[in-house]
């Protein structure tokens, strides 16, 4: 019998939740099923600089230069990237703190035009952007794992993909056991990731103290004046640049949202844009456009050519930095899905959270195995070109909901308040970058479209239509049953929204 003080996980029709007979006794001691605000700025400043610095500018900035042909316009792409960054950064600061839900873009598109919006947001996120960057960094992360074990001949690709799939499901098993421990680790990461730019950094400055600064004669010979392609550029900078706005996934439990929220973002996005400037400029000081744009791993490359005895260390903070970049986005996507599913999105088992450690384990568990499947493909790269020019369209709906809130709800409290040039701004640049490549890349856009709009016979079947088939009931009432005896799982509290 459970004593006094133990809370039994209760259910309702409504919900398809467990009979009170069938229900798991858990004890939980007085605490409510709820998200436990645990997150200060130290851990916001690491999952910000853990999700941005990924193994991205370790592996291809060759994107920027492919595209404008010259060193000068490529670096400075880098700054507008930044600067483009901060400005969505700010504007998100004020939709985090006026609607400070965990869900990020989803919750502020549907605070803002409604379910709709929302839901093809969350079912384009969820069903390619998640799950295809968890399998790509797992991948770049057991690459350069196993690499040393395979000097002299080619990687096994099934050995890679088995890596790969460990260490996606070891890091979900983490992020559903101990959220706390997983912010700890992604503290040593961030100091890690930024010690292993700085060497890039140190190492590229003393190359150019040394004379060799031939790479930026006439830096802007050739610049390309094909509009498509600059657009395409400023895709591959931003790509670079993505995650600014993943903390706002996880406001619920951020400790004092209203301070650590805004401020988090403020110290990381002047930080990552000056490191990525300098770092750029250390790897063309060392490598030709030719060389940089022919390397699958610019980093490994300029190590070879300047660290001799030492270049092993580069490989090891790759791999270091794929290793916290995945363990960030697989906590942070989590709570997106977890939001969406609370809201009746996604089915109603994906919206509970383990009342042991009060972690949305089976939202962890359903990307995980998406993840994996990822992992089977032979070509997800491709996925993710499709829908790059989707989320940007997604980001700028969410900003756009900014100013639509400014004018429809102009009375509701919003602690920080930026200039409305920000957010204007902000639309018009990312309109620019959705209009131009439809010229250049048509079938890319269509194509990432018709991915975004195959969520609506789902959404309608599934979220809008209230008569579904008996038997489509009892199938989802059961499988709800078994996730939450499986992951002792309860619906969250009615009192969330504080």
């Amino acid at each position: 019998m459970p004593s006094h003080n133990t809370k039994v996980v209760k259910s309702t029709t409504e919900d398809m939740l467990l009979s009170p007979a069938e229900t798991p006794q858990v004890e939980v001691l007085e605490e409510k099923v709820k998200m436990k605000k645990q997150l200060g700025l130290l851990e916001g400043v690491a999952i910000i600089l853990g999700i941005i610095f990924g193994s991205g500018i370790f592996i291809s900035p060759k994107g920027i230069i492919q595209q404008v042909s010259s060193v000068g316009f490529s670096l400075v792409i880098w700054v507008m990237c930044g600067l483009l960054s901060m400005i969505g950064a700010l504007c998100y600061a004020e939709l985090g703190t006026t609607i400070p839900k965990s869900g990020g873009d989803y919750a502020y598109i549907y605070e803002a035009y409604g379910p709709l919006p929302s839901f093809l947001y969350l079912w384009a996120a969820n069903l390619i952007f998640v799950p295809t960057t968890n399998a790509i960094m797992g991948m770049t992360f057991a690459e350069y794992v196993i690499q040393p074990f395979f000097y002299q001949c080619d990687l096994p690709l099934e050995g890679a993909k088995f890596v790969a799939a460990a260490t996606i499901c070891f890091l979900t098993f983490l992020n559903g056991y101990n959220v706390k421990a997983t912010t700890k680790i992604q503290n040593v990461f961030m100091f890690c990731k930024i010690g292993a730019l700085v060497l890039v950094i140190v190492t590229g400055v003393v190359w150019m103290g040394l004379g060799h600064v031939e790479n930026f004669d006439n830096a802007f010979v050739g610049t390309t004046t094909n509009v498509g392609k600059i657009a395409n550029g400023f895709y591959s900078g931003i790509f670079s640049y993505s995650g600014w706005n993943y903390l706002n996934f996880m406001t619920e439990e951020l400790k004092n949202p209203y301070v650590n929220l805004p401020r988090a973002i403020y110290i990381s996005l002047p930080l990552v844009t000056i490191i990525y400037v300098l770092a750029n400029m250390a790897y063309l000081s060392v490598l030709t456009p030719v060389a940089l744009v022919s390397s699958d791993a610019i980093a490994v490359t300029f190590a070879n050519n300047v660290l001799g005895q030492g270049a092993w260390i580069i490989p090891v903070m790759v791999a270091i930095s794929a290793f916290g970049g995945l363990s960030v986005h697989i906590m942070t996507s989590s709570r997106m899905l977890y939001v969406g599913a609370r809201n009746g999105h996604f089915p109603a088992m994906l919206s509970h959270l383990n009342v042991n450690k009060m972690t949305p384990m089976p939202s962890l568990v359903f990307l995980n195995i998406l993840s994996l499947f990822m992992l089977l493909m032979s070509d997800i790269h491709t996925l993710i070109t499709y829908c790059t020019i989707v989320e940007s369209f997604f980001m700028m709906l969410s900003v756009s909901g900014l100013l639509y809130l400014r004018w429809k709800k102009p009375d509701i409290m919003r602690p920080i308040k930026v200039n409305i040039i920000f957010p204007i701004l902000f639309v018009l640049i990312c309109l620019f970058l959705i209009i131009f490549p439809c010229f250049d890349t048509p079938l890319v856009v269509g194509i990432g479209a018709l991915i975004t709009l195959s969520g609506m016979p789902v959404y309608y079947f599934g979220v809008v239509d209230q008569y579904k088939p008996l038997v489509y009931q009892n199938v989802m009432g059961k499988l709800t049953e078994i996730c939450q005896k499986i992951f002792v799982a309860a619906h969250e509290d009615e009192d969330v929204e504080e």
